[in-house]
């Protein structure tokens, strides 16, 4: 299991960095930085020769070549690509060591192949928002599959309390509260997907005015019908509406998780975690701060990326959380079965 563990950890961090990569390239305006798949302009690198070049711009005159755009989409290509090879590794190493097909290794390999049409449909569609969503939503679940992967092949058997109710509940919540937190993220890659970050400058809320200008319908609209979705095709007003919408989302998102992670920091004793609330607790404020800095001063590259990085990582914590609040709950039920018939057993004989 020692390879398994290597490899596994080796694909979180990887997959941390294409996150990073992939919020660089859509914050940059590069997604399309490369308008086939899944080379670059014909070519599996960008183009820099003067001839390559000429012959580049002329198998895509409608796009001219920009080097730098070019290199930031081809970079996170090929780490993603690296990535996709990894865990291809892990589900072959699983597979030869224990002669079956396991669950999670499998549902690593088909995400990752999924995730790899996502990104050639990506540029294909012309950065259609649903499946550039989509994207964000596959490369965040990557993570937290390969977290819970990494974490059962050393998970610590829990001992069952006598909080039986308690447990049950805390995880019946806790998939709530992640629900939410999931509803959230994919608000947000909705809004960066239809380029409506900066549809609203100002806080608490908007400009003024911005009652009155709600147009909900284009604004989730998941056909939308153009050829090319680059730089948006929405509406202001139905940019305000997404923006809006993802602030409101923001405000429900901290009050939901930060009683759960409150909640379960108070119940440590009875569920063994401790750290877990804490740095859920800590990733919820820095991502909210984060999310009124992009407001604040417009958007910066580095800020953005890392309200990304940072929303990846806090659903990672908060899916950990879950999962280890449904084992502890599964396993307190056990002894109650298991004491049934042995209880019956001591029972004296009526003659």
């Amino acid at each position: 299991m020692k390879l398994l563990r290597i490899l596994a950890s080796g694909a979180i961090v990887l997959t941390m960095l294409v996150i990073i990569l992939g919020a660089y390239t859509r914050l940059t305006d590069a997604g399309l930085g490369c308008p086939d798949w899944p080379g670059c302009y014909g070519f599996l690198k960008v183009p820099q020769h003067e001839t390559h070049v000429a012959v580049a711009e002329a198998r895509f005159p409608e796009r001219p070549l920009e080097a730098h755009k070019a290199w930031n989409e081809m970079v996170h290509r090929y780490f993603a690509g690296s990535l996709g090879l990894l865990i291809a590794a892990i589900f072959f190493v699983s597979w030869r060591q224990q002669r079956k097909i396991s669950l999670l290794p499998t549902a690593l390999l088909g995400l990752v192949v999924f995730q790899a049409a996502l990104g050639m449909w990506t540029v294909t569609l012309n950065l259609f928002p649903l499946v550039v969503m989509g994207h964000l939503l596959g490369g965040f679940s990557l993570l937290c599959l390969l977290v819970i992967y990494r974490w059962q092949l050393t998970a610590p058997r829990y001992k069952p309390s006598v909080a039986l109710p308690a447990q049950s509940g805390l995880a019946r919540l806790g998939w709530l509260v992640l629900a939410i937190l999931v509803g959230q993220i994919a608000l947000g890659g909705w809004t960066s997907a239809n380029y409506a970050a900066m549809a609203c400058v100002e806080l608490p809320v908007c400009q003024a005015g911005w009652s009155e200008q709600l147009q909900f319908g284009e604004a989730f609209d998941l056909h939308l019908g153009h050829d090319n979705y680059e730089y948006g095709v929405m509406s202001q007003q139905a940019r305000q509406t997404i923006h809006i919408a993802h602030r409101i989302g923001a405000m429900l998102t901290l009050l939901a998780v930060g009683w759960f992670a409150w909640l379960l920091w108070q119940r440590k004793t009875q569920t063994g975690m401790s750290r877990l609330p804490l740095v859920a607790g800590m990733l919820l404020l820095l991502q909210f701060s984060l999310g009124v800095a992009n407001v604040w001063w417009q958007l910066p590259l580095a800020n953005a990326v890392a309200h990304n990085f940072v929303a990846a990582n806090l659903l990672m914590v908060l899916t950990l959380i879950c999962v280890q609040l449904q084992q502890q709950a599964q396993l307190q039920k056990q002894p109650q079965k298991q004491a049934q018939p042995q209880q019956a057993q001591l029972q004296p004989r009526r003659l």
